[in-house]
């Protein structure tokens, strides 16, 4: 069966990245694993999710190794643990909120990957995380507040990132498209990859 335009552009993405690893960071509630997963499928290469390593790594949730071990002790391993993912590449690597603050995290994303900002605005953050209770960082009397504090903190670190891409509200598959496009402009603009056009 022959493959269809967006195929061939996927294809030809993935040719490009090489052995390189699309990583995408932002902070919790940007929507980096279901974004994710489906940008992995569109590319055709393994979805991993830093998070979910870290909790196999410790046999224990985040949250309990929060409560158990504190968040400095959770940050060591998170180093140690998307470094050794990155080593397995190329795939799409989802990374927890503030793993791309450390400076040796983001180092080894620059030799590695593309780092892929996926970022999002207050109202759409919020609205995301309440769903969830399991954000150990916001398990807090003003959650609000602790969210503006870490978008103060991380946004500026943030925007180093090589590629910035606006999660909204809008579906998935439309972030994943702007993904793509983001992804095939950079690779074309560094030389790495014949121009790519991603559309549906």
């Amino acid at each position: 069966m022959a493959e269809t335009a967006t195929e061939s552009d996927a294809k030809r993405l993935r040719e490009a990245l090489g052995a390189r690893s699309v990583v995408l960071v932002g902070l919790m509630g940007a929507g980096k694993s279901s974004i994710g997963r489906r940008l992995a499928h569109r590319l055709g290469l393994p979805f991993v999710d830093a998070d979910t390593e870290i909790e196999r790594a410790a046999d224990l949730t985040i949250p309990e190794i929060f409560e158990r071990h504190g968040e400095a002790y959770f940050r060591s391993g998170e180093v140690r643990v998307v470094s050794r993912i990155l080593d397995s590449g190329p795939q799409v690597l989802a990374t927890g909120g503030g793993a791309y603050v450390n400076p040796e995290t983001r180092a080894r994303i620059r030799e590695k990957g593309i780092a892929v900002w996926l970022k999002a605005e207050f109202d759409v953050l919020m609205k995301r995380v309440r769903r969830r209770n399991d954000r150990p960082l916001l398990r807090a009397d003003n959650p609000e507040a602790v969210l503006r504090r870490l978008m103060d903190e991380r946004y500026p670190i943030y925007a180093e990132a090589d590629l910035t891409v606006l999660s909204r509200e809008a579906s998935h598959e439309e972030i994943v498209e702007d993904v793509l496009a983001a992804l095939s402009a950079h690779v074309s603009a560094s030389g790495q990859g014949d121009a790519v056009g991603c559309t549906t």
